[in-house]
């Protein structure tokens, strides 16, 4: 399961473990004397990594961790959720295509694809494009494959900072009576997800925003909103979402996303941008080469692609910051200064009135810093009225399952590079979007009603883990 974040702990690993640099288990070497020192160090598949002991390498066979072993080392993930994943992935996407192109009209399914601003940014910058002429192309290119609809997430998003937003507000009024109400932490990335229910349970969950991801807003918004106006049912619609993170498809197979009445997943299928890339070479397409198609806008942010002000992994804190001091405090925020604590993945921001702090947020992204986050609540210590929580370090634009560089940048130097990218897109408040609030009367009845709570919010739940050291295979 290389690519998937942190998560899975070997020793004190903090960080997601990039395509690039597989999950090993280390070889057995023999130690020839006690006075030799041998110093291990990360090297080539195969290479010898006693570098110390002798001049010339040797080589060995690769050793890899297996399912078991995960199991026995944190229980990362269960077999279930890998029967599962192995079920999203571009080649069963390809499965679907052929499939349905064998189907008459009646019985074909409607393949949608929604497509994730970062997952945009990155294969643009691989293929040297503006972040519009790679989603036109990947339009194009999808439906030449047999899609019907091509989407981005920017509506989605907006939605899940709307009820996001709305949720902080309650938790705050009623913090004094509830402990637990604050602070909130994101819920938008399911690798910190996993970890908080699979390492953390019952003790962190309350605390963690119930407001879906875009992804599971998107999913919302095909299988049940367009698909009821279209008059076809959930289960004829079959639903790709392109993501910058392996984790999305852990997130996607939740059984908290499955509709039991017809039988079918708001995301059937998730691919990353690296399995773009290997499509597009499977079927020796070259990107920009191809005649762009448009996005169908009833579903997405708009003509062009767009933004949310904030950070590029979605912009929460920032939006619940500003909505939060007008709507509590009634001071309107023009710009939310941002302090770099221990590291730059690690930053804060303060509201204060009348001298006093009344709004304390943070945003902590890779795994080191959201165990200072966890450690600092368990202790009762923790400052913070709202954490926008990231697995990966530098945030959704460095997720596992993005292009790597190619062209000599350092792996900051890239990041930045895609972050200029992303904030070159025109920038969207959320309340601005016309589409929104009728989609709330038109879908869902009103902003209140119980079918909100159903589309938009979920629920989190402690996963015991299930060691299995005996099945461990060296």
């Amino acid at each position: 399961m290389a690519g998937l974040s942190g998560v899975l702990k070997l020793t004190d690993l903090d960080d997601f473990i990039a395509p690039s640099q597989e999950c090993i288990k280390p070889v057995k070497i023999e130690k020839p004397s006690s006075n030799v020192r041998g110093v291990i160090r990360i090297e080539e598949d195969g290479a010898d990594p006693l570098l110390s002991m002798r001049a010339e390498r040797s080589t060995y066979e690769k050793a890899k961790i297996t399912l078991n072993d995960c199991l026995a080392c944190s229980g990362c993930i269960t077999s279930a959720e890998v029967v599962l994943v192995n079920q999203q992935s571009h080649e069963e996407f390809y499965r679907v295509l052929e499939s349905n192109k064998q189907k008459t009209e009646g019985e074909a399914s409607i393949i949608a694809v929604s497509l994730s601003p970062q997952a945009i940014v990155s294969i643009a910058h691989k293929y040297s494009l503006t972040p519009d002429e790679c989603a036109k192309k990947l339009s194009g290119y999808f439906r030449q494959l047999g899609v019907h609809h091509v989407y981005d997430t920017n509506l989605a998003r907006t939605m899940s900072l709307l009820e996001a937003r709305k949720e902080f507000v309650e938790r705050f009024k009623r913090h004094q009576e509830d402990s637990k109400a604050l602070p909130m932490l994101a819920s938008a990335c399911p690798g910190w997800i996993c970890y908080a229910e699979k390492t953390h349970g019952s003790y962190i969950l309350p605390h963690i925003s119930t407001t879906k991801s875009p992804q599971q807003i998107m999913g919302s918004l095909i299988k049940d909103f367009w698909s009821t106006k279209k008059g076809i049912s959930p289960n004829m619609v079959y639903h790709v979402a392109v993501m910058p993170c392996f984790d999305k498809k852990l997130e996607a197979s939740r059984e908290d996303f499955y509709n039991d009445i017809y039988s079918t997943r708001d995301v059937d299928c998730v691919i990353t941008s690296v399995e773009v890339e290997q499509m597009l070479l499977r079927d020796g397409v070259v990107l920009d080469s191809l005649d762009g198609r448009s996005l169908d806008t009833d579903l997405s942010g708009g003509e062009v692609l767009t933004s949310h002000e904030g950070s590029s992994s979605g912009g929460y804190a920032h939006h619940l910051f500003l909505h939060a001091a007008q709507e509590v405090f009634g001071q309107e925020v023009d710009t939310i200064r941002w302090n770099t604590l221990r590291n730059a993945d690690f930053q804060e921001a303060t509201l204060e009135v009348s001298g006093k702090p009344v709004l304390h947020f943070a945003l902590a992204y890779g795994f080191r810093n959201i165990q200072k986050i966890v450690q600092k609540l368990k202790r009762g210590r923790s400052p913070y009225h709202f954490v926008e929580v990231m697995a990966c370090p530098s945030g959704c634009l460095n997720g596992g399952a993005q292009l790597r560089d190619s062209k000599g940048l350092s792996s900051r130097e890239f990041v930045q590079n895609l972050e200029e990218i992303y904030k070159s897109l025109p920038s969207v408040a959320p309340e601005e979007d016309r589409r929104i609030r009728e989609l709330y009367q038109e879908w869902l009845g009103g902003e209140d009603s119980a079918k909100v709570q159903k589309s938009f919010h979920t629920n989190y739940k402690a996963v015991e883990k299930n060691t299995n050291a005996l099945g461990i295979k060296w």
